[in-house]
């Protein structure tokens, strides 16, 4: 059996979503070191909230970060086997890089907290959208943005699974494409609860500036194959790696075709590895021939060591 890690973006979060590791010390460990890295008690957010807090953007992406960091370290903590291939979704690929050594925990702590604020104040609050669009081709999305478009910004950016598609940018265009869905035969066309509209060209100036901290961070050779988000590539380069990076915050999360990469280079056991299991139901549509475990608490990593 060959094993894969997936690591979870934001929407998985939830006020409460490590309580099946709330006696493993090394989760607590990894948290402390997240709070100290920004001065702000993240466990406290996690356990205690408020929700409102949690689900701010420049809160979710440090909380998904440590979270799925702390995972990972309570599965190496119990004897578990280091995967093959890794990878994650959207801010999940920092996580991903985090476990590869390529970014040290606190850089990418900071690194990320840095992306949220960047991508918070690169559209008004209110301009920008996403939404969800069910039963429908990826072609047909992608024609519908188009239409919708009218000048405005509308993008396919996060193709997650068969006939399961976000789209992003300005939000009177976005509804304008759910519309168009709707009239191609999307099954449901839905606005997503969500401050920024991610991974469009909106993103641009957020990237610009995740490329100046880029610049002044040392990145490590990767001692794990991490694909990325927006070519379904691993790199060994450092400016490679920082360059995907960039690219990963106006391009669209190609996770279908990353799932099926994992697989035809002979993953068949994929864990998600952080809060929650949206990442394993996406997986079993794309690679149903495979085992797919959400790590969630301690007797799912027994889970997985069975499958082993």
């Amino acid at each position: 059996m060959s094993l894969a890690f997936v690591f979870p973006g934001q929407g998985s979060q939830s006020i409460g979503m490590l309580a099946g590791f709330a006696d493993v010390p090394v989760v607590k460990a990894t948290f402390d070191e997240a709070s100290a890295a920004l001065n702000q008690d993240l466990w406290q957010l996690v356990t205690e909230g408020p929700v409102e807090a949690l689900g701010a953007t420049v809160n979710t992406q440090p909380v998904m970060l440590a979270a799925g960091v702390a995972v990972w370290r309570a599965w190496l903590a119990t004897g578990g086997a280091k995967p093959a291939l890794l990878a994650g979704h959207s801010l999940g690929e920092y996580t991903a890089l985090v476990a590869a050594d390529v970014l040290g925990f606190a850089d990418a702590v900071q690194l990320v907290r840095l992306r949220a604020q960047a991508m918070q104040d690169a559209v008004p609050a209110g301009e920008g959208a996403m939404a969800a669009v069910l039963g429908l081709a990826d072609a047909d999305v992608v024609a519908a943005c188009a239409e919708a478009a009218q000048g405005d910004v509308v993008q396919a950016v996060n193709f997650n699974s068969p006939g399961q598609i976000v789209i992003a940018g300005a939000k009177a265009a976005v509804e304008r494409a759910c519309e168009a869905a709707k009239a191609r035969g999307a099954k449901r066309a839905m606005l997503l609860p969500v401050s920024v509209p991610s991974h469009c060209d909106l993103m641009r100036p957020a990237a610009e500036v995740l490329r100046a901290r880029l610049d002044g961070i040392a990145l490590n050779t990767p001692s794990i194959p991490v694909l990325h988000n927006a070519d379904v590539a691993s790199y060994q380069d450092a400016g490679q790696i920082k360059d995907a990076l960039v690219r990963q915050l106006y391009q669209p999360v190609r996770w279908v075709e990353t799932v099926q990469a994992m697989a035809a280079q002979g993953a068949t056991v994929f864990a998600e590895c952080g809060p929650g299991k949206v990442l394993a139901s996406l997986d079993k549509r794309i690679a149903s021939e495979a085992q797919h475990v959400a790590l969630t608490d301690a007797a799912s990593f027994d889970a997985l060591k069975a499958l082993l």
